[in-house]
C-alpha cells in the first residue's frame, strides 16, 4: 500500500539538464508506492524534474500534470491486493506515456497487463542477487528485497516478454511491454549502497521520454 499520501514535489536544479523541448527539463511523475529517495536522486542526476504523487493518484489526475514520463516505485506487500491502483496504472499506461517500473511497480504493471504474481518460498534478499539479460549475454549483480515474483508465462500473448531473469532460480526479473511504452524490473537499479550495475536503466528511461517527444530517434 502507498506509504506517503502527500503529493509533494521534489524538484532539484541540476548542472546538466536533459532537455525535453526548448529549455524545459523532462518532467517525471513518480507514483509513490513506498518510494526510496534515491529513485528521485537518480532522475534528478539526469536533469529531470520530479513530482512525487501518492500511490492512489488516478489517470485523470496524472494527465492534468502532463508529465513526460511516469515512474512506478518500489513498495511492500502482496501486489495483487492493490486492485484499485492496478486499474489506475492500466489506464495510465493506455495513454502511451513512457513508463519505468521498479519492484512493486514491476509487479503491479504485470498485473495490469493480465499476468499473475506468486509468493516466493524465501524471497530474494541482499545486494548480491545475480540477474541475467534474456539474451544470456550478460549477468548483473543487483540489490533485491522482495517476497513476490511475476509469473512470466502468464503474460498474455503479444503483451510483452521477460527481459531479465534471476540467475539462481530463473524467476522473472524484468518485462518489456509491446502494447505500452513501458519497461519494468524487479530488482533495484537505484540501490544507494550499490551495486550500481544497472543504474543505466534510468538512462534508457530518459531516452524513451526524449524519443516520445521527438527529440531523438526511437529508443
Amino acid at each position: 500500500m502507498p506509504s506517503r499520501p502527500s503529493p509533494a514535489a521534489r524538484p532539484r536544479p541540476t548542472s546538466r539538464p536533459r532537455q525535453g523541448r526548448g529549455d524545459t527539463p523532462l518532467h517525471v511523475a513518480l507514483l509513490d508506492l513506498g518510494c526510496k529517495n534515491n529513485i528521485v536522486r537518480c532522475l534528478q542526476k539526469r536533469g529531470c524534474r520530479v513530482t512525487v504523487l501518492p500511490g492512489t493518484t488516478t489517470a485523470a489526475e496524472l494527465a492534468a500534470l502532463n508529465p513526460d514520463g511516469l515512474m512506478l516505485s518500489n513498495g511492500p506487500g502482496d501486489p495483487a491486493e492493490n486492485v484499485e491502483i492496478i486499474a489506475n496504472i492500466r489506464e495510465m499506461l493506455n495513454t502511451g506515456i513512457p513508463t519505468f517500473g521498479i519492484c512493486l511497480g514491476h509487479q503491479l504493471t504485470a498485473l495490469a497487463a493480465g499476468a499473475k504474481t506468486c509468493k516466493l518460498k524465501y524471497g530474494h534478499r541482499g545486494a548480491n542477487q545475480p540477474v541475467s539479460h534474456i539474451s544470456k549475454t550478460r549477468t548483473f549483480i543487483t540489490s533485491q528485497n522482495h517476497g513476490y515474483a511475476v509469473e512470466d508465462k502468464t503474460l498474455p500473448a503479444g503483451v510483452g516478454q521477460m527481459s531479465y531473469f534471476n540467475a539462481n532460480d530463473g524467476t522473472c526479473e524484468g518485462v518489456d511491454y509491446f502494447q505500452w511504452n513501458c519497461f519494468t524490473v524487479q530488482f533495484h537499479p537505484e540501490a544507494n549502497g550499490g551495486p550500481k550495475d544497472t543504474e543505466f536503466l534510468f538512462d534508457q528511461f530518459v531516452s524513451r521520454m526524449l524519443a516520445a517527444k521527438g527529440v531523438i530517434d526511437n529508443a
